[in-house]
């Protein structure tokens, strides 16, 4: 039996077909390669935190305004089409 992860933010990041418009990536040049929102230093993650503990998007968006409310709708919708095409794919 093949025990299921659930994938890491680079799996799903890698998984984006390379049309899309990219607003995130990862660069060793900027945070040692931690994803962050394009043109920005604010990690992925950190968004994914903010929301895991419940908070709002607009407090997000207020204590990190160099992160627009369109890149964050966004890379919330490629990491969904990422997830579902990857549970379609198992």
């Amino acid at each position: 039996m093949r025990s299921w992860f659930p994938p890491s933010l680079g799996d799903i990041l890698s998984s984006m077909p390379s049309s899309e418009v990219p607003v995130v990536h990862s660069d060793p040049a900027i945070m040692g390669g931690t994803p962050v929102f394009v043109g920005t230093r604010v990690p992925v993650q950190t968004l994914i935190e903010y929301l895991e503990a419940g908070n709002p998007l607009g407090e997000f968006l207020e204590d990190f305004p160099s992160v627009s409310r369109d890149q964050v709708i966004a890379a919330l919708e490629q990491a969904k089409d990422a997830l579902i095409a990857r549970a379609h794919a198992s």
